[in-house]
């Protein structure tokens, strides 16, 4: 596995993992947790270093898998983890992201995590309750008491990544990104180029449609998260699909996969780019992780790029309430 940099010298997998997906949104939970570590302990062996989660993802219960399936793996890992929500009685009622409540979320998740300091701390939404300086400065703290080792923001506009770098250095920013949602190209990419900040793209396989594994007939199951979001209602998945055809045509013809392209293109943008596609098979993380390998040359680049260009992408990447959420 190739290994790049985000920002303030934290070296990673070129390919993480996101692990939210084995413990929600996508339809019913694995019911074998032995098999999810098994899941996060071959990614180790296969050169995957950089591993995501989040207090909310359960709540709580996919920080405690990622800990105890990583525990004895510590020096090989950088593991990330996110503060930013109030949650009562096993649900997000609601953004907090007070400097008292960042303190609680770090202790609690360093215990789960079973680690003595979190490697990446996102602020995971921006909270516009509580000014950007005060999220950055509270981290800083926790970074000077030896808790967090770096901080991240997650959906953050690009003068919110501003400000709060002012404050304390920003790692890494955590964004939706790939070749259908190019949402951060016109102001967050190019923020991080200047500020030195790393790139994270989650959702780099669109939730799934660009690795051409979901169609018109696709019908999602209780609990999948894609039946609640516009870009995968029928009528939407029928006129994206032009997309995905041509990611598979180039695909067949690389003898590469439509995910490996899709992930082969995000690394092609930046080096500093570290896609996080999750996955609850260990077939997909090795599929994953060798689109290191898969080159494009400067002609395919452009041809996908003019192709996502000239068809765009019907359907909002969210729905109305999760859209309020995001580019604060």
């Amino acid at each position: 596995m190739q290994t790049r940099t985000l920002g303030q010298g934290l070296r990673v997998s070129a390919i993480g993992l996101g692990a939210m997906g084995m413990s929600q949104s996508y339809g019913p939970n694995p019911g074998d947790r032995d098999a999810m570590i098994a899941v996060l302990r071959g990614a180790v062996e296969r050169g995957v270093t950089f591993f995501d989660t989040a207090e909310v993802y359960g709540p709580y219960v996919n920080e405690e898998l990622v800990g105890d399936a990583l525990a004895a793996l510590r020096d090989q890992t950088v593991i990330a983890t996110k503060f930013g929500w109030r949650i009562e009685d096993g649900k997000s009622v609601g953004l907090d992201s007070r400097p008292e409540q960042i303190r609680r979320v770090a202790d609690a998740s360093l215990r789960r995590l079973q680690v003595d300091r979190i490697d990446l701390f996102y602020q995971h939404r921006v909270d516009p309750n509580v000014p950007i300086e005060d999220v950055a400065g509270a981290v800083g703290d926790l970074v000077r008491a030896g808790k967090v080792a770096h901080f991240g923001l997650s959906e953050a506009a690009a003068d919110t990544i501003r400000r709060a770098h002012a404050v304390h250095p920003v790692t890494a920013v955590q964004s939706e990104y790939s070749l259908w949602t190019r949402d951060p190209e016109p102001q967050v990419l190019p923020t991080c180029a200047e500020l030195g900040i790393g790139f994270v793209p989650f959702s780099p396989l669109g939730k799934g449609f660009l690795t051409g594994t979901v169609s018109t007939a696709t019908e999602f199951t209780t609990g999948d998260i894609r039946a609640t979001i516009p870009r995968f209602d029928t009528d939407n998945r029928a006129a994206n699909q032009a997309l995905v055809d041509h990611i598979t045509g180039l695909a067949n013809a690389k003898d590469a996969t439509p995910g490996q392209i899709a992930l082969a293109w995000l690394l092609a943008q930046q080096p500093w780019i570290v896609p996080i596609p999750g996955t609850r098979r260990l077939e997909r993380v090795e599929e994953n992780a060798t689109a290191t390998r898969v080159p494009l040359s400067a002609d395919e680049l452009a041809d996908l790029n003019e192709l996502a260009a000239r068809i765009g992408v019907q359907g909002n990447r969210y729905n109305e309430q999760h859209l309020g959420l995001v580019g604060r």
